[in-house]
Formats: structure tokens, C-alpha cells, sequence
């Protein structure tokens, strides 16, 4: 009896020492039409004699370029115990001290939020929608300390919260450290809910939710939950069996208004997403892809986790080379199952898999940098924001459409070559890094490759060529196997590589040039003024296509511009249209072979059993 009372009273001593350790917060909104919150942060037990350091995040668990958080914080203040303002210094925008620190200390702010995605914050009359890195201060120093959460929302009746956050009782939530507290997405607002149930890989029920804050009815929200559970079972068959959400449950959090700003970002048990149409009713199926995508991370990104991305940096972005695959695969997948699912046609697919191969095929970035340095340029490009030009259009292809691409030709040639598919890859995966939560490196990638295959020569140059240097499968051959015929879209028809004119206040002006292009080749630059080509005056976009679509590749002619008010002229000449389309074999008077039809029924039909 001694060692039960013994054991207890350790655990109670335990359990009130962690308490004591937590870092608290409370939020209110008392101006929210005006899109501010109050926050406040007590944190209990200060180590003493030493400067207590606050800051605010510069990045987000799923972004990956580096962002101001501390810009919409103000009236931040310090106080001890007993309320008696402590002396704060700001050594940088973001970062705030406090020299002499008490044993408890409270920090309260306003924080400013008008921008709905899955990076920043928005406070109104009808919600608070927060992404944590862009809303909470936190202390330097404590992130093995537990965090909970308490919201008051007076006046707001109908409001709910909707978070992955542990739910402790009297309207308080609870996280185990500071990285799952900054990994937790929250909405609060009066959303419409359905869910559904799944089976983890342990057996045990898990619960996936909607809550749809949108101008829905309920019988919307149901009827769309059903197509998410049916999108969620092709993804489940693409690993075997679902993760195992913390807590049981998953949710998507899913916001919807034409002046909402859009986006899909990631979390470990939840998803944000925001889409700018009117409602979901009516708009369900184009809705779809980005759930798609964001519920296919729940495996790929958030338990087969790259391992740069282990701990997730707070203070800048983490670097990371194998986004190629956490988001290009991802990607690849998501478009996928959506055709598996029944809610894409094959017409739908190809146009997709032919904007893939169009953009390594014909884009510089991809022709010159590898998915690896693609992925590296992710800490520049991911939403980020600068005011000086890049020459991205030149040296970056999305590691999104990069590694989409490396998944769509390692897919094929699986199939082709040793009767299995990525499938198998991602099972594979799944049950050496992600189900055991071990962080992968490109060289685990290769390695479980060569024995998936049982041929380590052919993962190593699979990756030697494809995923370190700039190679390009041929994607014409590959996709022949299934039926699909990747030809030129436009045959001998001329191609000045001037994209879309602008038309400005009467002139019409060249965009950005790509690398190689006859008007890159010809000295024409951004904003440079079409006056005449070939003669003629250039007056709109529609007079240049026109004169084009009367050349032929290898013609020459002569364009005359302005360039910061100097008239200028040089020659232009036409080259082929290099754009490629994809057709199935029928639509081009060829025969589907019974061979091709059932390559593609494998690979594009429903994997569920």
C-alpha cells in the first residue's frame, strides 16, 4: 500500500511541477472589425539572473521562405507577478528583453491580421483565423516547455474553435512543446461540421473533420465530406494504411470567400485551406485538388519528413534539398488519386502530365538546375516577397512541377521495367521512415529504391541522372506504354518565345524573356515597348500573334522598340513552337492496344481494394 501512496504522490508532484512549467496564453478580440486581437503570455518559473528574450517567428511549419511575423505585433509590454511593468529592450525588430526578469512574467500585445491563407492571420466579425507562427510571441530558450491556450470571444455566441490542439475543458487547449503549439493551426468562427471515420494502422477508429467556414448549407458540408473520404481511401491505399493522428482525430480547416487570399499549408493533424470562390456548392470538384494534395502530406512531409527539416527553424527557414520529393510528389499524388477517386477523367490527367513534361522539357530552370537546386531556391521563392525583380522566370522551375515530373517518370518506369510502381516506392518508404518517424536524407531515398528493385545499379542512376543533374527521362516513350502519345503541339508553326504582351496605357510591352528564346536571342527585355515588327505598327498583344502566325520557323524580321524612351531595332527570328501536348492513342486515329489499356488501367484506376 506504502508504494501505490508513494507512486501517487510522485505523480501529483510531477504533474504540478509540469504545470508549473507551462507557458500560458489568452486571446481576445475585441476589435475585430478592425482586425486586432489581445494577446497576452504569462511564463511561470524565469530562470534567474539572466536577460529574458521574446520573439516572434520569422518562418511557418510548411512555408519554406523566410517572413516578418514581428511587423503586425505593437503595444507590447512586461510585467511581473504582481503587475509592476518590467523595463523592455528591442534589440531587433522581432526579438524584445528583458534584463532583469521577475520569477513570473506576463507579455501583452496587439497583434494585427487582415490576410487569409496558411501563413499569415485574419481577425473580423466573422472569424480569427490564425496560423500560430503569425500570431504568438514565445520565449527564447523553452521549447521543451508545454504551452495551453485559452480564447475569449465575447458578443460571439455561435463562434467555435477548431484546432488540432489537445481540448483540456473550460475553453482551454493544450500543446506537449512549442514546436506542435507552432505546428497548430486555429479557427474560430460559426463553421459548418461533418466527419468520418477511418482506421489507423494500429486498428483503432480515428476521425477526420470538415469544418467549413463558408455561405454553405449542412447538406453541402455532408455531401462534400464524402467526396473527402473518398479522395482519403485512394490515398490510403497508396501507403497501406492511415498514420496515426495525435488525439485520434484530423481536421480540415477550410475557409472560403472570393477575398480571401487562397492557399493549402500542412500541419501534422490538420490542414488549412482557403479558396477563393463564392461557397463550396457548386465548385466542389475544382475544390478538390488542393485537399488532394494538403491530406497527402498527413504521410509525405509530416511523418516521411525530410530530415533538413528536423527541428523546423523559427528564426529563418530551414534549407532543404529533397523538397522535389515532400512536395513534388506530393503534388504528382494529388492529381492522382483525384483520377483514381473518379473526380478527374482521363482528359483531365494528360492535360495535367502534359503541363509537367512541358515545364522540364521547355522552361531554362529545369534545363539548367536540378530538382535539388530547385528545392534549395524554395527559401526565396515558397510566397516569398521582395521588391527588387528576380530572374526567376530563368533559373527556377517549381520543385512542386520538378519533382512531379521525377515521380511521374520513376512511376512508368517501375511499371515498365520491374512490374512494380511508386506505389510500392512510397510503401516502401512509408514503412522504413515514416511510420517509424525516422528522418530521410536523398541517400535513404536512393537506398530504398535499390531494394525495392533489387537492382541498386539502376537506383543509383536513376538519381545520378534525374534527381542530382538535369537529365529528362523520355517521357515520349514512357507514356506510349499506357497509351498516351506526347507530341508538338503546334508542328511548324512559328515561335517568337514572347509571351503573354502586356498592354499599358496603349503600348504593349514584352514580359520577362526566357533563356534561349528567339526574343531573348534577339536582345528584347522586360518591359521593352513593341512599336512596329516586320513593318507593321504593333498597336495590341493580337497585332504581334497575328504577324507571327503568318511566319514560319526560321524567318527572320525586324522589330523596332523603345527601351527607357530610346528607339531601338533588332532582328527576330522565329523558331519552332516547342510546346508538347498529350493525347490518348485513340483521339489520334491509332489503336489502344489491349496491352496499353491495361498498363493505364493499373496505373490510373482505382487502388482500393
Amino acid at each position: 500500500m506504502k508504494n501505490y501512496i508513494l507512486a501517487a504522490v510522485l505523480l501529483g508532484l510531477a504533474t504540478t511541477v509540469k504545470a508549473q512549467q507551462e507557458i500560458s496564453y489568452e486571446v481576445s478580440f475585441p476589435n475585430a472589425v478592425h482586425h486586432e486581437a489581445e494577446v497576452s503570455m504569462t511564463i511561470p518559473n524565469v530562470p534567474a539572473n539572466v536577460p529574458l528574450k521574446v520573439r516572434f517567428a520569422r518562418s511557418s511549419p510548411g512555408r519554406y521562405a523566410t517572413h516578418e511575423f514581428g511587423k503586425n505585433a505593437y503595444n507590447l509590454k512586461a510585467f511581473d507577478a504582481n503587475g509592476k511593468p518590467l523595463a523592455l529592450k528591442q534589440p531587433a525588430g522581432d526579438v524584445f528583453e528583458i534584463a532583469k526578469p521577475s520569477a513570473k512574467v506576463k507579455i501583452t500585445y496587439t497583434i494585427f491580421g487582415n490576410w487569409i491563407d496558411g501563413t499569415y492571420a485574419g481577425f473580423d466579425e466573422t472569424h480569427a483565423h490564425m496560423n500560430t507562427p503569425a500570431v504568438f510571441a514565445f520565449p527564447i530558450g523553452m521549447d521543451k516547455r508545454a504551452r495551453t491556450i485559452k480564447f475569449s470571444y465575447a458578443g460571439k455566441a455561435d463562434w467555435k474553435v477548431a484546432t488540432q490542439l489537445k481540448p483540456l475543458g473550460n475553453g482551454i487547449y493544450y500543446a506537449k512543446d512549442f514546436q506542435y503549439f507552432m505546428d497548430s493551426p486555429i479557427e474560430i468562427s460559426n463553421y459548418k461540421a461533418a466527419s468520418f471515420e477511418v482506421k489507423s494502422a494500429d486498428g483503432k477508429t480515428q476521425t477526420v473533420h470538415l469544418m467549413a467556414h463558408s455561405e454553405d448549407d449542412e447538406m453541402t458540408i455532408f455531401n462534400y465530406t464524402n467526396m473527402l473520404k473518398k479522395m482519403v481511401e485512394e490515398q490510403k491505399a497508396v501507403f497501406g494504411e492511415m498514420p496515426i493522428f495525435d488525439y485520434g482525430h484530423y481536421y480540415f480547416l477550410h475557409c472560403v470567400h472570393p477575398s480571401y487570399a487562397g492557399d493549402g499549408m500542412e500541419h501534422r493533424n490538420s490542414t488549412v485551406i482557403v479558396q477563393r470562390t463564392p461557397k463550396i456548392a457548386g465548385y466542389e470538384s475544382n475544390l478538390l485538388g488542393t485537399f488532394a494534395h494538403e491530406f497527402f502530406h498527413a504521410w509525405n512531409v509530416e511523418r516521411l519528413r525530410p530530415k533538413t527539416l528536423e527541428p523546423f527553424n523559427f528564426t529563418h527557414s530551414n534549407i532543404s534539398d529533397e523538397l522535389w520529393f515532400a512536395e513534388g510528389f506530393t503534388q504528382y499524388y494529388g492529381n492522382l488519386t483525384l483520377k483514381r477517386a473518379g473526380f478527374r477523367d482521363l482528359e483531365n490527367i494528360t492535360r495535367v502530365f502534359s503541363g509537367l513534361v512541358n515545364a522540364v522539357s521547355n522552361m531554362p530552370g529545369a534545363k539548367n538546375f536540378s530538382p535539388i537546386q530547385a528545392s534549395r531556391y524554395a527559401v526565396f521563392a515558397d510566397a516569398g516577397v521582395a521588391v527588387d525583380q528576380t530572374n526567376q522566370q530563368n533559373i527556377f522551375t517549381s520543385y512542386y512541377t520538378y519533382g512531379a515530373t521525377v515521380a511521374l517518370a520513376l512511376d512508368l518506369r517501375l511499371r515498365t521495367d520491374f512490374k512494380l510502381s511508386l506505389d510500392d516506392y512510397m510503401k516502401a518508404l512509408w514503412k522504413a521512415y515514416g511510420k517509424t518517424e525516422i528522418a530521410y536524407t536523398i541517400p535513404d531515398l536512393e537506398k530504398t529504391l535499390a531494394s525495392l528493385t533489387k537492382n541498386p545499379s539502376f537506383a543509383q542512376q536513376f538519381f545520378k541522372n534525374f534527381v542530382y543533374a538535369t537529365k529528362k527521362e523520355d517521357y515520349a516513350a514512357l507514356l506510349l506504354k499506357a497509351g498516351l502519345v506526347l507530341q508538338k503541339e503546334n508542328p511548324g508553326k512559328a515561335f517568337s518565345g514572347i509571351g503573354r504582351l502586356e498592354e499599358r496605357e496603349g503600348k504593349v510591352l514584352v514580359p520577362a524573356t526566357l533563356v534561349g528564346s528567339p526574343a531573348y536571342i534577339a536582345g528584347l527585355d522586360l518591359n521593352d515597348i513593341i512599336l512596329k515588327a516586320d513593318g507593321n505598327d504593333i498597336k495590341s498583344a493580337k497585332d504581334f500573334e497575328s504577324l507571327t502566325a503568318k511566319h514560319k520557323p526560321g524567318e527572320t524580321i525586324e522589330v523596332v522598340y523603345s527601351r527607357k524612351g530610346e528607339e531601338r531595332t533588332t532582328k527576330l527570328t522565329f523558331a519552332e513552337n516547342p510546346s508538347l501536348t498529350l493525347l490518348p492513342i485513340e483521339n489520334t486515329g491509332a489503336t489502344l492496344t489491349a496491352e496499353m489499356k491495361a498498363f493505364r488501367t493499373k496505373w490510373l484506376e482505382s487502388a482500393v481494394k
